[in-house]
């Protein structure tokens, strides 16, 4: 299956992502998505006005966020747009895309603004009145921390997910750590002669705005807080859960950052793309969701999925990314798959530049984009996890 609409060729962007408690801990995520994307539509001549839709995804709540895809729309200059904010976890990237892909084959919309944008940092502290309780007392959540610790179906940690794939299907530590090695040199691809592949999607050196947006506060050179793993250190870390596998090393991080991407009618990518003879289609996607405390598995069976409603064997895929919030999830894709593990996920990825949930997978399937335009085209798998032992996953196309 081929999807009616595509996305021209330059029409996307991302942030620099920020480690939690870095540069972009005080900002609003959507508040900040409005003013990247204000920029980025400007660079690239792209008149607001022209947009008829939009999608926002965003999994952690910001003051205003009620009003979500409709105000960001307005602050960039769109008031006339309006439509839906999405919250898919980490999966949120590839919904808002299917989801703003399903508008324009359906013949309602036109031009789509699909916009990510997340901030782990300084996240809600939650009070939820109970009458009822003792003395009246209420009950609280830390979105973002307790979270991340219990899913409340199982009432396990998302680290233990990795614990029990790692054991179901023998993964060491020691595995783990060589693809955190390869990841690492992978991202220095991206890096080298100045971030020449990540300048591709990305404004580098980017300005730090203050909170009011009326002047710039810091300049990033490029991703914030990103460790560069080493054979000697990885070697001294110990698994972080007793008697497990998974070290610090072979997980990601929470961080702050937000991305965009256009998707249009055919014609309109034409006019809009910066090369009008390279096309980017979407073939195909998929949801799943692995057994309870799985989750790490998720994205097989997703990516499965996509590549049957693509039409397409796993060999006819020229490039893979996938959110790989621990390096357990690669292992056991390849495993699965029969894929090369060390040729997934060139020039980057969330084990190595953070995860800043919602905008994430949009940044992998940006960050595809590009390797398969400088490959001269092909096909492209994105796959990634999510809360909850899900995943999703979408197959892209780039020729002519």
């Amino acid at each position: 299956m081929t999807y009616t609409a595509e996305i021209p060729y330059g029409c996307y962007w991302s942030t620099p992502f920020a480690k939690w408690q870095g540069s972009f801990a005080n900002l609003n995520s959507i508040e900040f998505a409005a003013h990247v994307a204000k920029a980025e539509l400007a660079k690239r001549n792209i008149d607001p006005a022209g947009f008829d839709y939009g999608v926002l995804g965003t999994s952690v709540p910001q003051k205003h966020a009620f009003y979500g895809l409709p105000w960001m729309m307005g602050m960039i200059g769109a008031g006339h747009v309006g439509g839906p904010t999405v919250a898919q976890a980490c999966a949120t990237g590839v919904r808002c895309l299917l989801t703003a892909a399903q508008e324009i084959d359906s013949g309602l919309a036109s031009c789509s603004l699909v916009m990510t944008a997340d901030r782990t940092s300084n996240g809600p502290h939650i009070y939820y009145p109970n009458p009822q309780g003792p003395g009246g007392t209420g009950a609280n959540e830390d979105w973002v921390m307790d979270n991340f610790g219990c899913d409340p179906l199982g009432r396990h940690s998302m680290l233990q997910t990795a614990e029990n794939v790692a054991a179901k299907h023998g993964i060491s530590t020691e595995s783990q750590h060589q693809v955190v090695l390869r990841r690492t040199e992978q991202y220095g691809d991206a890096v080298s002669s100045d971030h020449a592949f990540q300048k591709t999607y990305m404004t580098l050196p980017f300005d730090v705005p203050n909170q009011k947006y009326n002047k710039n506060v810091t300049v990033m050179e490029g991703d914030e807080g990103v460790t560069q793993s080493t054979a000697e250190g990885v070697a001294k870390l110990r698994p972080v859960m007793p008697e497990g596998s998974v070290t610090f090393a072979a997980q990601t991080y929470p961080a702050d950052g937000n991305t965009g991407l256009i998707l249009t009618t055919p014609e309109k990518a034409r006019e809009l793309s910066r090369d009008s003879a390279i096309r980017i289609r979407l073939m195909g996607f998929g949801l799943s969701r692995s057994d309870l405390a799985y989750m790490p598995e998720a994205p097989i069976p997703a990516a499965r999925k996509a590549l049957e409603q693509a039409g397409l064997d796993i060999d006819a895929i020229d490039a893979i990314k996938t959110h790989n919030p621990f390096a357990v999830n690669d292992i056991v894709f390849a495993k699965q798959t029969g894929v090369d593990v060390n040729n997934m996920n060139n020039f980057g990825c969330s084990l190595i530049w953070g995860h800043p949930q919602g905008p994430t997978g949009l940044r992998s399937i940006i960050e595809l984009i590009e390797e398969l335009v400088a490959k001269g085209g092909g096909v492209g798998l994105f796959s990634g996890c999510a809360a909850g032992d899900t995943a999703m996953a979408t197959i892209i196309k780039v020729g002519q």
